[in-house]
């Protein structure tokens, strides 16, 4: 087995322990409560994208609407579980169905008025997320999450990275 696969597991495996385990009982309970996102909105999502993908043509091009809203709904969840930041993570609501029209217009007829409610949502996302919640996720990512995203980030890189010769 590869060196950097390994300490790209560990790296991640250590990353993910420190993330979760702030209050020092780390079990399955805890796993289900910070994760439903990844259990139950995300691979909704995914199948909507791979039921577009495996139907033949453009019969199926409305799916990427609720794929494309359930998968960033989904990743919008997942960070506000592990961040406990419901407070400023809100406006990802909003740009999940910029992303879900989104989709619908890079894949299918790519009509050009569709492209005016994507940008008015896209921009109210981005508006309210500097304007409500940008001071107040600088001020809460400080300390040990920083530290365990960093180790999730550089075994993710071990892991996908590309390799290079030693000589």
């Amino acid at each position: 087995m590869n060196v950097r696969v390994i300490m790209g597991a560990v790296l991640l495996l250590l990353g993910a322990y420190l993330f979760l385990d702030r209050g020092g009982n780390l079990g399955p309970g805890t796993i289900f409560a910070y994760f439903w996102p990844s259990l139950f909105v995300m691979p909704l999502g995914l199948f909507f994208h791979w039921m577009y993908f495996r139907m033949v043509g453009r019969k199926g091009i409305g799916l990427l609407i609720p794929g494309g809203i359930l998968l960033t709904a989904g990743i919008v969840c997942q960070i506000a579980m592990l961040f406990d930041g419901w407070s400023y993570m809100w406006p990802g609501f909003i740009m999940a169905a910029a992303v879900g029209l989104f989709e619908f217009y890079w894949l299918g007829s790519r009509n050009k008025w569709l492209l005016i409610p994507i940008n008015i949502l896209v921009v109210l996302s981005l508006l309210f997320f500097i304007v409500f919640s940008a001071g107040a996720l600088l001020g809460h990512l400080a300390g040990q999450p920083v530290i365990a995203i960093a180790l999730l980030l550089a075994g993710a890189l071990l892991l996908v990275g590309k390799k290079r010769e030693l000589k």
